[in-house]
């Protein structure tokens, strides 16, 4: 239903889109659901859904390369297209699990230090959800020998589709708004992956989720905004655009001291 809203404009990114002046696209890499008749979705679908991850690996390693190379497709597109800056954004649920999970498996740091109430759990909720975590890292601990196959046991399709449009727009030297918990999850597949794509990332803003400022404090890194926003959909980096417009015009047209005559 999330997507449909997207699709028919109802969502909140789709307000902070047409605000900022940036076009959105809607992809399907691995919605369960078939969702037939959705006009204007980018069907790229790889699977429908991902495997659980405390019995085994979210997805095969092809599986996963299949979801980069999307990522990859859309951002060389973009670029091909002379767009010039891209955001990242998700619609997934309970993609918090699978995100936590990457971030203590390859910052690493222990799972209670980047885990959160998501949607908004009570505390034996979040309690359960820490051990489940736990136990997707223990069963899959012989396959977390390099950040591919981190990804492919422990990712969700669009986690994978955003590392991989971060690995295509810093090939073609386009920089990439990363939003919430789960994009910056991408982020940091894609940085373990090819250090040098954090030089194209700009981190629109620390969420509310427990364990997104975990993750910037370990990466020494800072975000754009501080807003305790908790949606996701690519809405902080739509606000942050503006920001990053901003930046680009004092840089190119406020005047220096020198021809100021200051």
């Amino acid at each position: 239903q999330m997507v449909l809203n997207m699709l028919a404009g109802g969502a909140a990114i789709n307000v902070l889109a047409k605000h900022v002046g940036a076009d959105l696209q809607v992809v399907d890499i691995g919605v369960a659901d078939p969702l037939e008749g959705a006009s204007g979705l980018n069907r790229k679908k790889v699977k429908a859904g991902t495997d659980n991850i405390s019995t085994g690996p979210a997805m095969s390693e092809e599986e996963a390369i299949q979801a980069i190379q999307v990522g990859v497709d859309l951002a060389k597109g973009a670029a091909d297209d002379g767009v010039t800056l891209l955001g990242s954004g998700e619609m997934g649920i309970a993609n918090t699990t699978p995100s936590s999970a990457l971030y203590a498996a390859l910052i690493p740091c222990p799972v209670i230090e980047v885990t959160g109430r998501g949607t908004g759990i009570d505390d034996d909720g979040l309690q359960h959800k820490i051990k489940v975590i736990e136990r997707a890292l223990e069963v899959n601990n012989h396959l977390l020998t390099d950040p591919l196959r981190t990804l492919a046991a422990l990712g969700g399709m669009e986690i994978a589709g955003i590392c991989g449009l971060i690995l295509g727009a810093a090939s073609r030297r386009v920089p990439v708004l990363v939003d919430g918990f789960i994009s910056s999850a991408a982020a940091l597949v894609a940085i373990r992956l090819r250090e040098s794509v954090s030089d194209y990332l700009f981190f629109s803003h620390c969420s509310a989720e427990a364990g997104h400022r975990t993750f910037f404090d370990r990466m020494a890194i800072r975000p754009i905004l501080d807003l305790d926003l908790r949606l996701g959909e690519g809405t902080g980096g739509a606000l942050a655009m503006q920001v990053i417009e901003a930046a680009v015009k004092i840089y190119n047209e406020m005047a220096t001291f020198d021809s100021a005559g200051v």
